[in-house]
Parts: C-alpha cells; sequence; structure tokens
C-alpha cells in the first residue's frame, strides 16, 4: 500500500505588530489591553495622568515598568497590584503604563508557567516596545515619515530604563535569564538589552551568576541569596518589605542603559535645577505639513531648564539654547541623553527643548522664541539652536530662513538638500545666501545615515553652504566622485586648524576642523567622532556651546569668533 504524501509544511508567520490593541476605557479615565505575542502575552495598564501627555512627553525619562506575573491575574487583580504596590503612581508621575507579562506556550500559544517559559521573553517583549511621539493608552502608532506608511502598533516603554518584577517563580526566572548582557533588536538596531534594574522578591534559589553592573532590589530573600548579590552587584538594595515608590525614586530612578553601560544621571533637580514645563498656542503657519497643517492654530509643547535663582529680580539676562530632538526622542532624551540639561545647570543658560517639533516650523518657532521672552529675561544677543538628527535638520532650517535671529547654532548628526525644509519641501521665498551665522556641525564617523560628506552629495553641498554664507577663504571644491583620493577621509579637504580632543566616557576621539573667515575669525567647525554611529553625547555638546558662546549678534552683526579664544576654548 502506497501511503499518502505528507502534507506540505507551511511556515505561518504571525503578524503582530499590524493590529492595533482592542483598549478598554475604564470610568476613572485609564485604560487597559491585552495583546498576544509569540512567547508572551502583555497585559497594558495606563492610568489616567494630568501631565499634559499629548503635548508633552516623557516618555525618555519614565521607566518602564514590566512585571513578569507569577500567576495568571484577571483584569481586576492586576490593577489592584499595581495601585496596592505603588506602580500606578510612579506610571502617573511619567504619564506611563504598568506592563503585565505571562508566558505563553511555544507549541499551543496557551499561558504555561514560568518554569516551561522560553528564554526569549524579554528580547521579543523589547522587539515589541518603543518611545515614539505619537502614543495613545500606552501604545505607540509608529508612522514612518520617509516612507509615509505605519511601522506598526508598539507597547510604549523606553527599554533603556527597564525595571524589571518578579516574585517566586517569575523572580527565579528573571534570575536565570536576564541578569545577564544579551543582545536583541533595541531602540536603533541590535543592542545589548540587559535591564537598568532588577525587582526579585522571594526567589527559591541563589542564582548561577549575575552581572555586577546590574543593580537588583532584593525583597524578603534569604541571607545567602543577599549574600550572593551583595558580593557580585555594583548596585544592591536589600529590604524587608516591598516600596516600589520609595526603591524606584531613591534607588533605580538613576539608572539607565544605552547599548549596554549602565549610565547613572546626575540628579540635576536636587542640585538645583529647575524643570519646567510649557504649551503654547501658535498660529498654523502655511509651510506646516505636519499633524496640525490644516488647523488655524496649534499647541506646542517645551521644557525650560536653567538654574533655580538664575531669574531672580537683578540678575542679568541669559542666553538662552534652543533644542531639537531626533524624529523619534523627545525633550528629554535630547535633554538628558545628550548632555545638554548638564551643560545648562554648569554654565548659567536657559535650555529650552521643544517637543515633536516635526509638527511644527521655523516661523512657528519665533513665535515661541517671543513666548519665552515674555517669562524670562532672555539676552536677545545671545539666542542659539542646536538639534538631534531631525533636530539638526530644524537648526538647519533656521540658517537657512531666520539667520538673523541666532547668534551661532550647532546641528549634529543629520543634512538635507539645501533649500528644503524639515519636510523634504522647497523653503518658500527662497534661502539665506549672504548672513553669516557661526556654525558648529558634528557626526559620527560609523554613522550608516548620511550625515558627512564623504557619505552623500547632499551632505557635501550642506558644508559648501556653511563655508558660503560665513565667507570662509578654504576652497571647498571636492567632489565626491573623488572621495577615495580626498585629503580628509571624511570631510574633503582638512581645517585651517586641527583639533582633536578625548572622550574618557566611552573611548571615542573628537576631531575639529576650524575653519577662518575673510576677517581671519572662526565661523565654522565641522566635527566628526570617532567610534560613534547615528548618536549624540554630551562632550560633544559640550564643545559646542563653548563655541557658540563665543558670540552675539548685535545689531544683525556678527560680534566674536576670534581664532585665539575659539582654540582656547575648544581644546578643554
Amino acid at each position: 500500500m502506497t501511503l499518502p504524501e505528507p502534507p506540505e509544511k507551511k511556515e505561518i508567520k504571525m503578524e503582530y505588530k499590524e493590529i492595533e490593541p482592542i483598549v478598554k476605557k475604564l470610568s476613572d479615565k485609564s485604560a487597559f489591553w491585552q495583546k498576544d505575542y509569540k512567547t508572551f502575552r502583555v497585559c497594558v495598564y495606563k492610568p489616567f495622568s494630568p501631565l499634559n501627555g499629548d503635548v508633552l512627553n516623557y516618555g525618555f525619562m519614565a521607566p518602564y515598568l514590566v512585571v513578569f506575573a507569577e500567576n495568571d491575574l484577571c483584569e481586576r487583580e492586576m490593577i489592584d497590584f499595581a495601585q496596592k504596590n505603588g506602580l500606578e503612581q510612579i506610571a502617573k508621575d511619567f504619564d506611563s503604563s504598568v506592563v503585565f507579562v505571562r508566558p505563553l506556550s511555544l507549541i499551543d500559544g496557551k499561558p504555561c508557567d514560568w518554569e516551561m517559559a522560553s528564554g526569549e521573553i524579554l528580547g521579543e517583549l523589547i522587539s515589541n516596545s518603543r518611545i515614539h511621539q505619537y502614543y495613545k493608552d500606552g501604545y505607540v502608532v509608529a508612522n514612518n515619515r520617509f516612507t509615509k506608511s505605519l511601522d506598526g502598533y508598539f507597547v510604549r516603554g523606553a527599554i533603556f530604563r527597564l525595571c524589571l518584577f518578579g516574585c517566586g517563580k517569575s523572580a527565579d526566572f528573571i534570575a536565570k535569564n536576564y541578569l545577564t548582557h544579551f543582545e536583541g533588536d533595541g531602540l536603533w538596531g541590535r543592542s545589548d538589552l540587559a535591564p537598568a534594574t532588577c525587582f526579585l522578591e522571594n526567589l527559591s534559589v541563589v542564582p548561577e551568576n549575575c552581572a555586577n553592573d546590574i543593580p537588583v532590589v532584593s525583597y524578603k530573600n534569604s541571607d545567602k541569596i543577599n549574600d550572593f548579590f551583595a558580593e557580585k552587584c555594583h548596585y544592591f538594595l536589600k529590604k524587608d518589605d516591598v516600596d516600589f515608590v520609595a526603591d524606584f525614586y531613591d534607588f533605580a530612578k538613576r539608572f539607565r542603559r544605552m547599548n549596554g553601560p549602565l549610565q547613572i544621571d546626575k540628579d540635576l533637580e536636587k542640585d538645583g535645577l529647575v524643570i519646567k514645563p510649557h504649551i503654547f498656542t501658535v498660529k498654523t503657519s502655511p509651510d506646516n505639513l505636519g499633524d496640525d497643517k490644516e488647523t488655524e492654530n496649534h499647541k506646542i509643547g517645551c521644557f525650560a531648564f536653567y538654574n533655580k535663582g538664575l531669574f531672580d529680580e537683578g540678575k542679568k539676562a541669559v542666553p538662552l539654547v534652543l533644542g531639537f530632538h531626533g524624529g523619534g526622542d523627545s525633550c528629554f532624551f535630547f535633554a538628558t541623553m545628550a548632555g545638554w540639561a548638564n551643560i545648562a545647570h554648569n554654565n548659567n543658560f536657559l535650555l529650552v527643548t521643544v517637543e515633536n517639533h516635526l509638527n511644527s516650523t521655523a516661523t512657528e518657532m519665533l513665535e515661541v522664541i517671543n513666548e519665552l521672552k515674555k517669562i524670562y529675561n532672555i539676552d536677545e544677543t545671545k539666542i542659539y539652536s542646536t538639534g538631534f538628527s531631525m533636530g539638526g535638520c530644524k537648526t538647519w532650517d533656521f540658517v537657512q530662513e531666520y539667520p538673523e535671529v541666532f547668534a551661532a547654532v550647532a546641528p549634529m548628526d543629520a543634512t538635507f538638500d539645501v533649500g528644503q525644509n524639515v519636510y523634504g519641501q522647497e523653503v518658500v521665498g527662497g534661502i539665506n545666501e549672504d548672513v553669516s551665522v557661526p556654525i558648529f556641525y558634528a557626526g559620527g564617523e560609523t554613522t550608516p545615515l548620511p550625515e558627512l560628506p564623504f557619505q552623500a552629495q547632499k551632505c557635501l553641498d550642506r558644508m559648501a553652504y556653511a563655508l558660503k554664507i560665513n565667507n570662509a577663504t578654504a576652497k571647498y571644491d571636492v567632489k565626491l566622485e573623488d572621495a577615495a583620493n580626498w585629503k580628509n577621509k571624511i570631510w574633503g579637504i582638512d581645517g585651517d586648524f586641527t583639533i582633536k580632543t578625548f572622550d574618557n566616557s566611552r573611548n571615542a576621539t573628537l576631531t575639529m576642523e576650524l575653519f577662518k573667515n575673510n576677517e581671519d575669525k572662526i565661523y565654522n567647525i565641522f566635527a566628526s567622532i570617532s567610534e560613534q554611529g547615528h548618536d549624540c553625547h554630551e562632550h560633544t555638546c559640550e564643545h559646542a556651546w563653548e563655541f557658540m558662546n563665543q558670540f552675539s549678534r548685535i545689531d544683525g552683526k556678527i560680534i566674536g569668533g576670534e581664532k585665539d579664544k575659539i582654540i582656547a576654548k575648544i581644546k578643554l
């Protein structure tokens, strides 16, 4: 007898990201939803928060509160857990969520115990998590600005501030799998996914190992287990009673992890830095192609960072630095991750980072500046702009459209075609061709994106434009097709002066090419950072500030730029 051929095995590809969560709205304006992924089920409780999260994004400061629930819990039990243990309050403080995770069987996709759970759960959760300016009810609607398509729906959470909670069997699971460094799909590609802090209660066994840079909070564990953590962990907190709120704010809040190394945030507010939110209503300009393009007026959110007492009566006017985040980032990301808040703290200027600035134009930003002048004693001769990635493009926009407003600028990690705005459209009415604006531009030497002249024609054209408007004496006539023969492999030509500084925090070298103008002054610095991809760090930003701060604009004329002073400052 001939047996029939077995049916052809077809790979079943589950699509998880394209399905928008079905959200249950609760009577107190909170929200709850759940979704099954390959290895786990996620249940998200988003408590109501009064923080105007639709205009101001606290996400990059928010902890990613992930509870590996020991047992199956119903909706009410999860909410009760969040409320009784203080996780709800922490989430409210940051307009964030509490995320509950239970394992699913790889065989039939049904719930299973932690003993049978896949070690891939956390990696899969992180690959389906994002922080983004477009979000609601604890999930992200990820629209691709460049392809004009939907990337999908993601659990909202700052993976570099992952706080992982486990009790009993789930704590054992965390200790077995995640007290170490492992690689997966992170915020910007493959990266180290180790948690920022683990909260472990009632472990049954001593962990086999633990990376020394993973902070651990131990609840109700044996002396033997606590002795293990005390020996292994650089950051360890032993508690007899569970107190998530106190232990988060006193211990875990300061930790974050970007692509591997544990980083510790400075408590700038404790040191006297004021962080103040603002929401302004501006007239929508005709060239606005963002989400508010068809409105008469729209809101712009921003955060001001300044030292306590800086604006006390009788104090002199202070410089203003406008900061603009990257396309998928936020105010807090740019202020803290790039170090600008710390730089403002150390140098006594007003930093204002603008939220979701891709929904606003350069013209509308002038309204924001005018509103800020009504609130703060700003030195109008010392107004500067800086930005990362798409925020760098916004800063380039100012150079093109409103150069007379700014004393200097520092766009970073982004170029776009000369004459275009952040929407990829031609600037209406033409662009600046003859008003000088001192420019500090920086990009990563290993970036996959077009940031530096050796990568793309638009980058080369942008540098040529920057040198032209500042009357540089250098002849910049390099051709992209000759890049292999360039004297300077990044910029095409060397600057009139070259200065290198070393960033000990990440073993990187900042190489700055300084270009003189026809007055023998330095109006252009082009900088590259070794071992850096598409990123922005305090060491570079500090040098950008030292450059910008040498300039004022008085009666339309740039004051400053003497080469000896510039060189002395940026060597620091």
